[in-house]
């Protein structure tokens, strides 16, 4: 195990399911507080690759963040969401994936119930919640 504590273990074995896994609500993601709900769920987690589903309430606002150690690539489910990535704006719908590259600063709204995976490389923990110190 490592200090770091954006460090994540990998999952036990080779197969998972996500109602096997419990949500974990975000307190907040680098260090910002979002304006309403968002759950995550460790779906599977590699050496060098994370894989999320992420769950997002109408109305939720991920504030203006960017992360310097990993790049992001989604993909919505479910719902429409609003993205603004290094200033350029857009309109998820499901079917729709994006990017957020290393120091790209985002935002999101989501402008319906949204459900999306996330995949992070390498795997980092970009998010606290309540229970954490």
């Amino acid at each position: 195990m490592t200090a770091d504590p954006r460090y994540i273990a990998p999952t036990q074995g080779y197969f998972s399911t996500r109602d096997a896994i419990a949500p974990e609500r975000l307190a907040a993601v680098e260090g910002i507080k979002p304006k309403g709900v968002v759950e995550v769920r460790r779906v599977m987690v590699g050496q060098e690759i994370l894989m999320l589903h992420v769950f997002r309430e109408k109305g939720l606002i991920d504030p203006v963040h960017k992360h310097l150690d990993h790049e992001t690539v989604a993909y919505l489910i479910s719902g429409r969401l609003r993205l603004v990535i290094g200033g350029q704006e857009f309109i998820a719908e499901a079917g729709t994936s994006w990017i957020h590259p290393r120091g790209v600063e985002h935002f999101s709204e989501a402008l319906e119930d949204c459900e999306q995976l996330e995949i992070k490389s390498p795997p980092r923990k970009t998010w606290q919640t309540e229970g954490d110190a």
